[in-house]
């Protein structure tokens, strides 16, 4: 093997070593990248970094992430997700299991209003996990309708995921837009499955709110409240996704009519004040930050692997794969699924995925199909024990009662739900590639 491949899987070997650690992402990307690529190349092999860079930072569509962190930051802090579960949990109380419906289907209104997991599963964990375990629900049920719930922002527009997706795979962002908006419905529909079904077989896991209680607010007075609490944040996601998808607006321009609708939202609730919107805005350019450094150091990252000989290794060790291009799907599937374990979306994003483009570029796969895959996959990636980021959120946020063991039994039969919608994918791919076809995307 020439010494500068070795040199490529000592790069790998030393980046999860770093990663182990506890050192932060970028850094590890940053240093291995350096290190290894002046070992091979000296500096030569850096001119094209400044290029590269500066093509990072002024890309017109990942503008569209910092605006989209604002969006969803603002309908966190405005507290629309409490009023939004207040009132469907009332309206579906009298189901089995109807509360936890109540924060599934907050879950896709909170995903498609702003893409943002962290914000989505923490919001959830405070206003909802305490009450329904309070009110009889089994603690794991609990907590895996949560975790799940909020993951649900991955795949269902406007996901930053997809965004980073379309500038990686070379895709318009409306396009994967258009194909992951079925993938996500079905998820949804799976995870109203399996609550319903555990409503039939094991009612003491999800029982219906009391009568009595829900007799304090008239039908009235509850059809007023879902007109005037559901009725804003669905205009505001077929503001955003409709001019998107439809081909109104482009990324950016739609993520600015987003984070300008979420502050009228804020303002009309009587929420909004300075003190919030420095919190937003603060709390925005933090996050930002975090993941335009690491889409920066990505770069060097890159550029050293690839000028080492580390993409053409992987690509002689993928073309081995039996199967053809359906093995290679398969295994690039299982391969994303297992680096779920210990890594967060945007490192298998930014390093896994770029390895295999090519092979299926070359296969002529409808990359926009891939992509998809890809993004129910990562999605997976979020609950997976021992790193999933949203076991983490929610256990930050849990009551006392709720321990570790509870979130990660909870999240287990809704990492299969997930595999089983990948799978569904998979199978059928018009799932995916319908809508745009139709539209002509």
């Amino acid at each position: 093997m020439p010494y500068t491949e070795i040199l490529s899987l000592c790069m790998i070997g030393a980046f999860f070593l770093m990663l182990l650690g506890g050192i932060p992402v970028a850094i590890c990307l940053g240093v291995t990248g350096f290190f290894f690529g002046y070992l091979g190349f000296g500096t030569s092999l850096f001119a094209l970094l400044p290029a590269r860079v500066f093509g990072v930072v002024t890309n017109y569509t990942l503008l569209a992430l910092p605006l989209f962190i604002f969006m969803g930051i603002m309908l966190e802090k405005s507290k629309i997700a409490e009023d939004l579960l207040e009132v469907i949990g009332l309206a579906m109380g009298g189901l089995r299991g109807g509360m936890a419906l109540a924060i599934i289907l907050v879950g896709v209104l909170m995903g498609a209003a702003s893409g943002v997991v962290g914000a989505t599963v923490v919001t959830l964990g405070l206003i909802a996990l305490g009450p329904i375990v309070n009110r009889g629900y089994d603690k794991g049920v609990a907590s895996g309708v949560i975790c799940a719930s909020g993951t649900l922002g991955q795949i269902i527009p406007p996901s930053l995921v997809l965004i980073l997706l379309a500038d990686i795979m070379g895709e318009s962002v409306g396009t994967l837009f258009a194909a992951a908006l079925i993938p996500g419905l079905i998820l949804s529909l799976l995870f109203v499955g399996y609550v319903l079904l555990l409503g039939i077989l094991y009612p003491a896991s999800v029982p219906a709110i009391p009568q009595a209680e829900r007799d304090l607010t008239s039908r009235r007075e509850l059809a007023g409240k879902l007109l005037r609490v559901v009725l804003p944040p669905i205009a505001l996601i077929f503001l955003v996704l409709g001019s998107i998808i439809g081909g109104v607006a482009a990324p950016t321009e739609a993520a600015s009519m987003g984070a300008f609708g979420a502050i009228l939202l804020a303002l009309f609730s009587g929420r909004l004040n300075f003190s919030m919107m420095r919190e937003v805005v603060r709390s925005s350019f933090v996050t930002s930050a975090m993941v335009f450094l690491i889409l920066i150091f990505s770069q060097p990252f890159g550029l050293a692997f690839r000028g080492l000989g580390g993409e053409r290794l992987v690509q002689d060790a993928f073309s081995m794969v039996p199967g053809g291009l359906d093995g290679q799907i398969l295994f690039l599937m299982l391969l994303i699924f297992v680096l779920g374990f210990f890594l967060e979306w945007i490192e298998i994003s930014y390093i896994a995925l770029p390895l295999f483009l090519p092979i299926f570029m070359q296969a002529g796969a409808d990359m926009a199909w891939i992509a998809i895959l890809v993004a129910v996959n990562l999605q997976t990636s979020f609950l997976t024990p021992p790193f999933g980021w949203a076991l983490f959120f929610l256990k930050g946020v849990a009551p006392p009662e709720v321990r570790t063991i509870d979130i990660y039994r909870g999240v287990i039969p809704f990492i299969g739900l997930q595999l089983i919608g990948l799978g569904l994918v998979y199978t059928f791919p018009q799932l995916a590639l319908w809508l745009p076809e139709t539209i002509g995307w």
